[in-house]
């Protein structure tokens, strides 16, 4: 049996993931579902969550601050990956 569950979600974040579930050929609700299975099987969340070191923090502060960005293209990322 299925059970409907209301969620808050940011507007943003649940369209980019929406994309990409789409691609996976996945819905919303199914991935939901995949997460929550995931959570079952591990007895935790299925991914690391860590509090960044200070050199990840403060490249954190200068991309908020505008400071040391870059402008780089797909194609540029694509070459040197």
């Amino acid at each position: 049996m299925r059970q409907t569950t209301s969620m808050k979600l940011d507007p943003a974040v649940k369209q980019e993931a929406q994309k990409i579930f789409n691609e996976l050929g996945l819905s919303l609700g199914e991935a939901v579902n995949l997460f929550l299975n995931q959570v079952r099987l591990r007895k935790g969340i299925p991914f690391d969550i860590e509090i960044p070191n200070e050199e990840t923090q403060q490249v954190f502060r200068d991309i908020l601050a505008g400071k040391n960005i870059e402008d780089f293209s797909i194609e540029e990322l694509k070459r040197h990956g």
